[in-house]
Protein backbone atom coordinates (compact mmCIF):
# COMPACT_ATOMS: atom_id res chain seq x y z
CA UNK A 1 0.00 0.00 0.00
CA UNK A 2 1.51 3.30 -1.13
CA UNK A 3 0.78 5.57 1.82
CA UNK A 4 2.18 8.63 0.05
CA UNK A 5 -0.20 8.26 -2.91
CA UNK A 6 -3.12 7.58 -0.56
CA UNK A 7 -2.33 10.65 1.53
CA UNK A 8 -2.17 12.79 -1.63
CA UNK A 9 -5.59 11.44 -2.62
CA UNK A 10 -6.96 12.27 0.83
CA UNK A 11 -5.51 15.80 0.70
CA UNK A 12 -7.36 16.47 -2.57
CA UNK A 13 -10.57 14.88 -1.28
CA UNK A 14 -10.46 17.09 1.84
CA UNK A 15 -10.58 20.15 -0.45
CA UNK A 16 -13.91 19.20 -2.08
CA UNK A 17 -16.44 21.74 -0.82
CA UNK A 18 -19.68 20.61 0.81
CA UNK A 19 -22.40 20.33 -1.80
CA UNK A 20 -19.94 19.39 -4.56
CA UNK A 21 -18.54 16.07 -5.83
CA UNK A 22 -15.59 14.92 -7.88
CA UNK A 23 -14.56 11.67 -9.53
CA UNK A 24 -11.81 9.14 -8.95
CA UNK A 25 -10.40 10.01 -12.36
CA UNK A 26 -10.37 13.74 -11.69
CA UNK A 27 -8.37 13.17 -8.51
CA UNK A 28 -5.98 10.87 -10.39
CA UNK A 29 -5.46 13.46 -13.15
CA UNK A 30 -4.84 16.21 -10.60
CA UNK A 31 -2.06 14.07 -9.13
CA UNK A 32 -0.47 13.55 -12.55
CA UNK A 33 -1.54 9.90 -12.59
CA UNK A 34 -4.42 9.96 -15.09
CA UNK A 35 -4.53 6.17 -15.44
CA UNK A 36 -4.73 5.59 -11.69
CA UNK A 37 -8.44 6.16 -11.03
CA UNK A 38 -8.76 2.60 -9.70
CA UNK A 39 -5.94 3.29 -7.24
CA UNK A 40 -7.82 6.41 -6.13
CA UNK A 41 -10.89 4.24 -5.61
CA UNK A 42 -8.82 1.81 -3.60
CA UNK A 43 -7.46 4.66 -1.49
CA UNK A 44 -11.00 5.92 -0.89
CA UNK A 45 -12.04 2.49 0.36
CA UNK A 46 -9.62 3.07 3.26
CA UNK A 47 -10.56 6.72 3.80
CA UNK A 48 -12.61 5.88 6.89
CA UNK A 49 -9.40 5.22 8.81
CA UNK A 50 -7.66 8.45 7.75
CA UNK A 51 -7.09 11.39 10.07
CA UNK A 52 -8.08 14.12 9.67
CA UNK A 53 -11.37 12.86 8.31
CA UNK A 54 -11.85 12.48 4.53
CA UNK A 55 -15.24 13.35 2.97
CA UNK A 56 -15.24 10.16 0.90
CA UNK A 57 -18.95 10.55 0.15
CA UNK A 58 -18.04 13.39 -2.23
CA UNK A 59 -16.04 11.10 -4.55
CA UNK A 60 -18.02 9.20 -7.19
CA UNK A 61 -17.31 7.56 -10.53
CA UNK A 62 -17.03 9.51 -13.79
CA UNK A 63 -20.74 9.09 -14.52
CA UNK A 64 -21.80 10.34 -11.09
CA UNK A 65 -22.63 6.87 -9.75
CA UNK A 66 -22.19 6.17 -6.04
CA UNK A 67 -19.92 3.21 -6.70
CA UNK A 68 -18.17 3.62 -3.34
CA UNK A 69 -21.33 3.29 -1.28
CA UNK A 70 -20.51 -0.26 -0.22
CA UNK A 71 -17.59 1.07 1.80
CA UNK A 72 -20.06 2.96 4.00
CA UNK A 73 -21.89 1.35 6.89
CA UNK A 74 -24.73 1.17 6.07
CA UNK A 75 -24.29 1.70 2.28
CA UNK A 76 -27.15 4.22 2.30
CA UNK A 77 -25.00 6.54 4.43
CA UNK A 78 -23.15 7.86 1.36
CA UNK A 79 -26.39 9.13 -0.18
CA UNK A 80 -27.63 10.48 3.16
CA UNK A 81 -24.44 12.53 3.63
CA UNK A 82 -24.74 13.95 0.11
CA UNK A 83 -28.40 14.83 0.64
CA UNK A 84 -27.53 16.69 3.86
CA UNK A 85 -25.19 18.84 1.76
CA UNK A 86 -27.87 19.53 -0.85
CA UNK A 87 -26.59 17.10 -3.50
CA UNK A 88 -29.53 15.29 -5.04
CA UNK A 89 -29.24 11.58 -5.79
CA UNK A 90 -31.60 9.42 -7.83
CA UNK A 91 -31.09 5.67 -8.39
CA UNK A 92 -27.58 5.87 -6.88
CA UNK A 93 -26.58 8.62 -9.33
CA UNK A 94 -25.87 12.32 -8.75
CA UNK A 95 -28.57 14.55 -10.25
CA UNK A 96 -27.10 17.42 -12.32
CA UNK A 97 -23.66 15.82 -12.02
CA UNK A 98 -21.95 18.39 -14.27
CA UNK A 99 -23.43 21.24 -12.24
CA UNK A 100 -22.10 19.97 -8.87
CA UNK A 101 -18.85 18.52 -10.27
CA UNK A 102 -15.71 19.95 -8.67
CA UNK A 103 -12.62 19.64 -10.87
CA UNK A 104 -9.44 19.73 -8.77
CA UNK A 105 -7.36 20.74 -11.81
CA UNK A 106 -9.44 23.92 -12.16
CA UNK A 107 -10.17 24.62 -8.51
CA UNK A 108 -6.80 24.08 -6.82
CA UNK A 109 -4.57 27.07 -7.32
Amino acid sequence: MDATFYEQVYEIARLIPAGRVTSYGAIAKSLGAAKSSRMVGHAMSYAGTAHPQVPAHRVVNSSGLLTGKFHFNPPELMEELLLKEGVQVKNDKIVDFKKVFWNPLEEIV
